[in-house]
């Protein structure tokens, strides 16, 4: 790949960084982070050297499932702001070099969308179509998305008089993706954030997205994503999606060509992550290697996105029964660590036990491996969970900026979620030397997160080197009698 080509293609040599507004800095005392909170920390982005910045979904919704129940596309949730701050956020990202990503879920909407409430109130409405609709509960297609907390996909409402499918929870309707008219919309909605300057979009649940279940289209192909794409790709040629999708290798190659035409440019590699924690439960780097090994080849302008956590539960799915046990045993030997059978809702501090050396090498491995790493807010500075708020939330807690009151998250003594200064939730156990004044522009200090960005853009991801050889100088660079259990 040619210099100039390496300099188009900018996701491959990005350092994400995955943030919620709601969570990041509260700039008015109401106990809720907010756009303009985020607008004046995103210098703390730069100097850390992330050159992306990943927004949560920030959109009006009832919160059933933390912002991924949207009522509105077009808007900006009250609590955090208005288009306006939205706007004024993008602004001062691109004067620091940020590019940002925004979260959009393109497979369900809230049940209180207006969409919706159309849709349920009359069989003659064009809303009635935009859902998944039946007289008769249909079979349930393969397992539910949330084990223990879900029953099934499909749901009679009495006002409708009919079935809907949701392959979440009930509250989130299935959008019906071989609707003309939902195509369209969504072409609206990619248009109008396009418009408003984000560079791309994390694109949610991509498995379940562009599945046909509980629609007419049966057996038919449906070339919704590359419809996405191609659309994408005419309004802003350089805006990407980054796609969701825990499936196996062989399954990638789907997603990175859809229907015969160009897929997401950027893809989740969960197979890579799970064997990255199986390794390290082992001490041992052959699991990580063998995945990075399986991985196929795609297409030039494609790329894979690593990470060691992310704002869901740490998903061990793709690994064996006997596999997951062991990285349980390593990494959440309590129940209250564990979610849905197959994850962790732990923070990275607290599984490896604060310890800043063990901190240091798993977050510097992210960054080594081919691909583009990505960060969750607060692991830089080894923040915990906070175990009391349910399910996956505990790892969505408030950024903690000082060790005062409310975290310095907030002046409020009603915070959006608790905020934990100090203690086993209030983990700040990562500092750097003062004299590494901005440690993302080297490679030669300590080797914290961002000090491995530099490495990051000149290995594997976009120069092609060997994934194997930047694997083994990671483990081979680790600290001298650090423990991986």
């Amino acid at each position: 790949m040619t210099d100039k080509a390496t300099s188009d293609l900018w996701w491959k040599n990005a350092v994400i960084y995955c943030a919620d507004v709601a969570t990041w800095l509260d700039s008015d005392g109401d106990g809720t982070g907010d756009l303009a909170g985020m607008t004046r920390r995103l210098d703390y982005l730069w100097g850390l050297g992330i050159n992306t910045l990943w927004l949560m979904p920030f959109y009006p919704s009832p919160l059933g499932d933390d912002g991924y129940d949207i009522t509105d596309y077009y808007a900006v949730d009250p609590r955090l702001g208005t288009l306006g701050d939205f706007v004024e956020m993008i602004r001062t990202a691109d004067n620091l070099g940020i590019r940002v990503l925004v979260d959009l879920v393109m497979s369900h909407t809230s049940n209180q969308h207006p969409w919706f409430l159309r849709s349920r109130r009359d069989r003659g409405s064009r809303y009635r179509h935009f859902y998944r609709w039946s007289d008769t509960k249909q079979a349930e297609p393969r397992e539910v998305a949330f084990p223990g907390e879900q029953d099934s996909t499909w749901t009679y409402d009495d006002e409708a008089g009919q079935w809907y499918m949701h392959r979440y929870y009930d509250f989130m309707p299935d959008l019906n993706i071989t609707d003309p008219d939902v195509l369209d919309e969504m072409h609206k909605v990619l248009g109008f954030w396009l418009e408003l300057g984000v560079d791309g979009f994390r694109v949610d649940s991509l498995p379940f997205m562009i599945e046909t279940v509980g629609t007419d289209a049966k057996d038919q192909p449906v070339t919704y994503l590359r419809s996405l794409v191609e659309f994408l790709e005419r309004r802003r040629g350089n805006a990407i999606f980054l796609g969701e999708a825990n499936v196996s290798p062989q399954e990638q190659q789907g997603y990175f060509a859809a229907d015969g035409g160009d897929g997401v440019q950027m893809l989740f590699d969960f197979r890579t992550c799970a064997a990255q924690w199986l390794a390290h439960a082992r001490g041992s780097a052959s699991p990580l290697i063998g995945a990075l090994e399986s991985r196929r080849p795609h297409p030039e302008q494609a790329q894979f996105a690593n990470f060691c956590r992310h704002h869901d539960e740490l998903n061990l799915g793709l690994l064996s029964d006997d596999e997951r046990e062991e990285v349980f045993a390593a990494f959440a030997p309590e129940p209250e660590h564990r979610v849905y059978g197959r994850g962790i809702r732990r923070r990275l501090a607290s599984m490896l036990g604060g310890d800043q050396q063990r901190i240091r090498m798993v977050l510097a491995l992210t960054m080594a491996l081919p691909g583009t790493p990505v960060l969750l807010y607060g692991d830089e500075i080894g923040m915990g969970e906070d175990l009391s708020l349910p399910g996956r939330l505990a790892v969505r807690n408030p950024m903690q900026w000082s060790a005062g009151p409310g975290g310095g998250f907030t002046a409020s003594d009603q915070p959006y979620r608790p905020v934990h200064a100090e203690g086993p939730a209030g983990y700040r156990a990562v500092t750097w030397p003062p004299s590494v004044t901005n440690p993302a522009r080297s490679c030669r200090g300590q080797p914290t997160p961002s000090g491995c960005a530099a490495r990051a853009r000149n290995s594997a991801g976009a120069s092609g080197a060997s994934s194997t050889s930047a694997t083994r100088a990671c483990w081979a660079s680790r600290p001298a009698g650090a423990s991986t259990r």
